[in-house]
């Protein structure tokens, strides 16, 4: 069987979602594991998002090891982790699931001439909100302006930057992940 073949059988068959599969220099073989997700009920309260946790890498570990072992696959080092912060979105579930966060894409090509000489046409990289756009694929909205300095003042009569949005298949997207942010206050609720 074909390792991926392999780590997703044991990884399913947990009962987790194989998120990536890398191999690196040196023999390390890195998986990446999320608990399921399932789109919430109309009318149903909301679901606290459950995460991944050390209990459960190291279940996943144990059983990729006995398995990698008996299939005869080549490693040095095995590690099982959760996506991070900077989770990588790969299908249109995870975009469904994190519509309304802040993600960073890059385009497989420059924006070219749809810019319309608002964006730069060498452009392939953007930060904002993903939502559903109205043809029913997905777009990025941001602004253009600078973040403001802790502690700065801002006039109010300052004009904000105007907001931007630009619609994109999955199929035009090299990379998509969710924008690393911190914040040391607590989680929020999320927006309804």
């Amino acid at each position: 069987m074909a390792l991926q073949q392999i780590v997703e059988q044991i990884v399913t068959g947990l009962g987790y979602d194989l998120v990536e599969i890398e191999r690196s220099a040196g023999g390390l073989l890195r998986v990446t594991v999320d608990l399921p997700w399932q789109a919430p009920q109309e009318g149903a309260d909301p679901v606290p998002e459950a995460f991944v946790t050390v209990e459960d890498c190291e279940k996943v570990t144990r059983q990729l090891q006995f398995a990698l072992e008996v299939d005869g696959v080549d490693y040095t080092r095995l590690e099982v982790s959760s996506p991070g912060i900077d989770r990588p979105l790969r299908n249109e579930q995870d975009f469904v699931r994190f519509a309304g966060a802040e993600i960073d894409i890059t385009l497989k090509e420059a924006i070219g001439a749809a810019g319309g000489g608002v964006v730069n046409a060498n452009r392939k990289k953007f930060r904002g909100t993903l939502e559903r756009a109205e043809s029913g694929g997905w777009q990025i909205v941001w602004s253009d302006e600078p973040p403001r300095k802790p502690g700065a003042k801002v006039s109010k009569k300052r004009e904000p930057a105007p907001l931007q949005a630009m619609g994109f298949t999955l199929q035009e997207l090299r990379e998509a992940r969710l924008a690393p942010v911190v914040s040391f206050k607590g989680r929020g609720a999320k927006p309804a």
